[in-house]
């Protein structure tokens, strides 16, 4: 066992052993469907804080050989699945964690870094087969193959935090994406290549040389639609042992939606309610509004008015297809509410080809980040909705009139319409606080 290489099973048992362990060791029957086919380069793409390194623990634990894993996978869902003893514990394992590389090279080039660390390990357990200390990383592997017959599964976390953090030097990010290809694409000794992040692979003309992997994204999850998030079923289950409200539950952290499955809650949000007992905003907590406030200010013909219009309740039309799948690449308005798709920000319809405003606990911070100014039409409407929501109530006719065309007057000057719908958006704006007045303190 090894650092980089079969690192054992201890993070999966750490999770099964935590006080709220939803099973999704169901990803697994997919993951042994693709193992030396075609389709064994995977690519999954998900917001932060949705599960991605827990399933690659998961994932560590089961084909790792360097560990005996039978145990912790008794009674899961996996285990009654007809692949479930052949790949247990059978392969070799190498799992990489980007965002470790990327802090830890310091100085020294990342690539160079990433490949002679995974060299010791690999020297460590294979020296024997390995005639010099010279082999670059990949000669070393396939020397391997030839020499035993085995084949490595790779996995890698945060593979796109070379994108992201690293945003002004594309020559590493070139250089990055040249050691995947040459690390990955057509080598005999790859039997699985699963790879989590953000973003969606970076489309770099000719760069777009990962093309062998089948990607799994936010905006089309497929078969892995019920591994994203927790499904509605898994949220009723933990309301109910933990006495907690289920529609609450779901006006809080539901909204994800995809194909087959139409409700997929945010898990790191639902389990912190869970535990807590308190209903708020747990998922968006660890980092400030300004990440959002960037976006929601970039200067795009209509990207303010839909933003407006998504915030009284609507949907948004949006082309994903434009996106080149880095943050800072935006040449219209779809680029950017197509980014907010992938952090989780917005949600999309794919059947629809809409974007909206998925809960309560994502509504929120888009109104913590109008509120630090440029928004200032949007914040006088919704300052003004719980006073109009008490107007109603006393079926104050005057007032709510009053407010309401307040609240149109306002809207319109943003949207660039003036009819029925942005009379519409104008009234889920001013009703707004009818919804934020259901929190619990």
């Amino acid at each position: 066992m090894g650092i980089y290489l079969n690192p054992g099973n201890d993070g999966f048992r750490e999770s099964i052993r935590s006080r709220i362990y939803v099973d999704k060791t169901g990803l697994i029957a997919y993951t042994n469907e693709f193992i030396n086919t075609k389709e064994k380069f995977i690519c999954v793409s998900r917001p932060r804080r949705f599960g991605k390194s827990m399933a690659l623990e998961m994932l560590a634990a089961y084909y790792s050989s360097g560990c005996n894993s039978r145990e912790l996978f008794k009674g899961r869902k996996i285990e009654k699945d007809p692949l479930f003893e052949e790949h247990l514990n059978r392969y070799d394992v190498i799992f990489l964690n980007m965002q470790h590389f990327l802090i830890g090279a310091g100085n020294q080039g990342v690539t160079e870094y990433l490949e002679q660390v995974i060299l010791d390990d690999v020297q460590g357990e294979y020296g024997t087969f390995l005639k010099s200390s010279d082999y670059r990383l990949t000669d070393a592997l396939k020397r391997i193959y030839i020499s035993t017959g085995k084949k490595f599964i790779f996995l890698i976390d945060e593979w796109d935090c070379v994108m992201r953090e690293r945003q002004e030097s594309e020559d590493l990010q070139r250089q990055y994406l040249d050691f995947l290809r040459n690390l990955l694409k057509d080598q005999p000794y790859v039997a699985l290549a699963y790879m989590t992040g953000i973003l969606p692979i970076k489309k770099y003309g000719q760069h777009s040389a990962l093309n062998m992997f089948w990607e799994y994204s936010m905006t089309d999850q497929t078969v892995f639609e019920e591994y994203t998030g927790f499904t509605e079923s898994e949220v009723k289950d933990l309301c109910e042992q933990y006495g907690m409200d289920f529609a609450e539950t779901s006006s809080w952290y539901d909204g994800y939606q995809f194909r087959k499955f139409k409700h997929v809650y945010n898990p790191r949000s639902v389990v912190a309610a869970m535990k807590c007992g308190v209903f708020s905003n747990y998922w968006t907590a660890t980092e400030t509004y300004e990440a959002l406030k960037v976006y929601m200010d970039m200067d795009y013909d209509g990207l303010r008015a839909d933003i407006v219009r998504m915030m009284g309740g609507e949907r948004v039309r949006v082309n994903t297809l434009s996106f080149q799948n880095d943050m800072y690449t935006f040449k219209t308005k779809d680029d950017v509410l197509t980014l907010l798709i992938h952090l989780g920000y917005l949600g999309y319809d794919a059947v629809k080809k809409e974007t909206f405003i998925p809960n309560r606990e994502i509504i929120g911070e888009f109104e913590n980040a109008m509120s630090v100014g440029g928004w200032s039409e949007v914040m006088r409407v919704l300052t003004a909705s719980e006073k109009l929501l008490e107007d109603t109530l006393r079926c104050d006719e005057k007032r709510v009139a009053q407010g309401l065309d307040l609240a149109h007057t306002e809207v319109a000057s943003i949207l660039t319409y003036n009819d029925e719908n942005s009379l519409g958006c104008a009234i889920g704006l001013a009703y707004y606080k009818e919804e934020r007045s259901k929190e619990q303190p």
